[in-house]
């Protein structure tokens, strides 16, 4: 609902809180539609805000796929300099590894019965890099549906879709707090679920993150998280660029010292 919604107007706070620590740089994320909401004048007033504070910006819409991560996640990346405008361009893409690459080779792993789901014939790999390969037998609405469309509602769905390991995976979403996400490996001729540890491979953490206890609140986290590599490449490209001084990087590390000390 952009600044109809309670989340929207946390953008106003983003910018008091700039205009106390004057940062030389800022970046924001958010969805990819967030380009077009409101005719474009949720982004207009949000690209605006940051001029008026004094920041030269840009944006860009960026993909973990094109980081090294195996997900089709697409973002948009906000980044405003006190000096020149950020340069996406200079940004180092690394083309993303099968799934298969990323997948622990043994576990406790969930495995469908063969009856739980449907596998299509002749599977096709889309510009993304997902390979849509079948879809979960769940119980579906049945109120006003078309007749012979049944199994469009399982597919449309996206915790019934299951996607092969050969290729990309789809966006992990914040609303998703059971995890169900299931892939099928071709190789094992089988259906799983992917395990909480593949899931935050597939945003870029590395193994020894700290998680959170409860699974649920670990799901919905993983969701809500950027894709790490993507932050650390812009934060490379930024130094690269030298859109941060010596003397902004100690008033960065000031205004932290000040938060922990404090906040």
């Amino acid at each position: 609902m952009g600044f109809k919604d309670t989340r929207g107007t946390l953008f106003f706070d983003i910018c008091r809180i700039i205009k106390e620590k004057e940062p030389p740089v800022v970046v924001l994320e958010n969805v990819k539609h967030l380009i077009y909401h409101d005719k474009k004048r949720t982004l207009k007033v949000i690209l605006s805000s940051l001029e008026e504070l004094g920041y030269a910006t840009s944006y860009k819409l960026l993909n973990a796929k094109d980081f090294s991560i195996p997900q089709n996640r697409e973002r948009l990346f906000i980044v405003g300099t006190k000096s020149k405008k950020f340069n996406y361009h200079a940004l180092q893409k690394v083309e993303a590894s099968p799934l298969k690459k990323f997948l622990e080779k043994d576990g406790d792993f969930k495995i469908l019965d063969e009856e739980e789901y449907t596998l299509i014939n002749n599977p096709k790999r889309q510009k993304s890099g997902l390979i849509f390969v079948g879809y979960r037998n769940k119980k579906i609405r049945k109120n006003g549906v078309r007749p012979n469309t049944n199994h469009l509602s399982r597919v449309h769905k996206m915790p019934n879709r299951i996607y092969s390991v050969e290729g990309n995976h789809p966006t992990i979403p914040s609303q998703e707090a059971s995890g169900r996400y299931f892939v099928y490996d071709p190789a094992g001729g089988y259906v799983r679920k992917l395990t909480l540890n593949e899931c935050y491979k597939l945003m870029g953490f590395p193994d020894d993150f700290k998680k959170n206890s409860t699974i649920g609140t670990a799901y919905i986290q993983i969701g809500n998280s950027v894709c790490v590599p993507v932050v650390k490449e812009i934060a490379n490209a930024i130094k690269k660029q030298g859109l941060i001084t010596y003397e902004s990087q100690t008033k960065v590390r000031r205004n932290i010292q000040e938060v922990l000390c404090c906040g």
